[in-house]
């Protein structure tokens, strides 16, 4: 079907997309001079003389005027009456910084002086595409260097380090706002995992860990809870974390899937006395494993499994005997670090089958933390605590973000051909939660029921 056809079977109102307009100047030729002097260089897209920012300004300009004539009541050119006590007044010059470059814009203005534009509010000096750009660059972790060179050498844009700085830190109240916003009431499961990270304090580089929390709601939906920095490790900054979850409205939480943090179980027991702090299996192999050279590994994963797969708690004791009595001269690190972990993992093996996998790792969260630790590897270090958290969380909506886009332009293929990634964590539904809710109120029934 050609563009003519295209247009006379379109619906009648139907207001064009600016796709189709291009697609018909396109196909009438009305571009080809446009498109050759581009190819030949010519003419440039971007940058202060491009062919973009001069349509943006044509546009912004027209649209001022309109602004205006809408406030004044009267199209330009027509004889001013004394009634209207108000007129056109000249115009003042404007630099304005965009996503397509910078360009220098005619602003009207009104002899009373109470015109205020909308389109380019007062005191605008950037396209707010500009500042989404910027975030983004912020989110994919480049530094407020690298982003000043990018816009430069990219689209002519010269901002200072600054004006860059103000624009990432114009989040931080949407940070806050998230890491304060209201909680459920239960989670049947929460999830803690960290990465490590480089924060500059009291004129040194020190290396903490970001702390990550993810909760699984009643619907087995996932939300990031919020995010901490852990300055010093201890019971001192987990009950600090405990009583901003419970603040925020967390009456009580079943189960806590962790990585042996230093004093966490102790804050979670005095937040939420009946909770459960299980150690994360997966994080309880790899420590194990660490100790094993690489020729053995095979052979000590197997004589591992059945210690993690008991049926039950005396039965896991048999198999570490077992892999003891095969391994623990050899390794005896590995046996170790299983039997100082053993009451935080003993918990685990009370659990039916499907309710096993749901608590088996912090897994869950870990590929969120591989995208993390990119973004974060870039930057080097942080200036402080609320720099890494801003980054952070900038990284996780940039990733959903990015991922629902994939989604949405697959979202009319069939299954078979789709092939862009499912939410990495927020949002994202636990497998099989329906049989797992099941196994967890029968084995809970008083603690789950009341939410049901």
């Amino acid at each position: 079907m050609t563009v003519t056809d295209e247009k006379k079977t379109a619906p009648s109102g139907t207001v064009p997309t600016g796709s189709g307009v291009a697609r018909e100047l396109a196909a009438s030729g009305a571009l080809d001079d446009l498109f050759e002097q581009v190819e030949s260089g010519k003419v440039e897209l971007t940058g202060s003389a491009g062919l973009l920012p001069a349509l943006l300004k044509e546009a912004l300009e027209r649209g001022l005027q309109a602004e205006l004539t809408d406030h004044l009541g009267y199209e330009k050119g027509e004889p001013a009456k004394a009634a209207r006590g108000n007129a056109r007044g000249g115009t003042t010059t404007k630099m304005i910084d965009s996503e397509v470059g910078s360009f220098e814009i005619e602003v009207p203005r009104d002899r009373a002086g109470s015109f205020t534009p909308r389109l380019v509010r007062k005191g605008q000096r950037r396209m707010d595409g500009l500042d989404s750009m910027i975030v983004s660059l912020y989110a994919g972790g480049m530094t407020v260097r690298e982003i000043r060179h990018h816009l430069e050498t990219t689209l002519g844009v010269e901002l200072s380090a600054g004006t860059i700085s103000k624009v990432t830190d114009a989040v931080c109240d949407a940070v806050m706002e998230w890491q304060n916003r209201p909680l459920e009431e239960f989670y049947p499961v929460i999830y803690l995992d960290a990465i490590r990270i480089k924060v500059r304090a009291d004129h040194r580089v020190t290396t903490r860990s970001a702390h990550i929390a993810v909760g699984v709601d009643m619907d087995g939906i996932k939300h990031v809870l919020g995010i901490w920095v852990q300055a010093e490790e201890g019971a001192s900054f987990w009950a600090h974390v405990c009583a901003q979850l419970a603040n925020r409205g967390i009456k009580d939480v079943l189960i806590v899937c962790c990585d042996g943090l230093v004093g966490l179980p102790e804050a979670i027991e005095a937040t939420w006395p009946d909770s459960l702090v299980q150690t994360c299996v997966v994080h309880l192999i790899r420590a194990s494993m660490r100790f094993v050279a690489y020729g053995d590994r095979k052979q000590v994963a197997k004589a591992l499994k059945p210690v993690y797969t008991a049926p039950n708690e005396e039965a896991a004791l048999q198999a570490l005997a077992d892999f003891s009595d095969q391994w623990g001269s050899k390794y005896p690190e590995a046996v170790a670090t299983w039997e100082r972990a053993w009451e935080r993992f003993t918990p685990f093996l009370a659990f039916p089958p499907m309710l096993r996998r749901v608590i088996y790792t912090t897994n869950s969260i870990e590929s969120l933390n591989y995208q993390l630790r990119k973004v974060s590897k870039n930057r080097g270090q942080f200036p402080s605590d609320e720099a890494a958290v801003k980054l952070l969380w900038l990284a996780i909506c940039n990733i959903e973000d990015k991922r629902a886009r994939e989604r949405d332009k697959e979202k009319n293929l069939p299954a078979s051909k789709r092939k862009a990634k499912g939410r990495m964590v927020e949002g994202q539904v636990t497998t099989n939660w329906k049989q797992a809710l099941a196994q967890l109120t029968a084995a809970y029934p008083e603690r789950i029921r009341p939410y049901l």
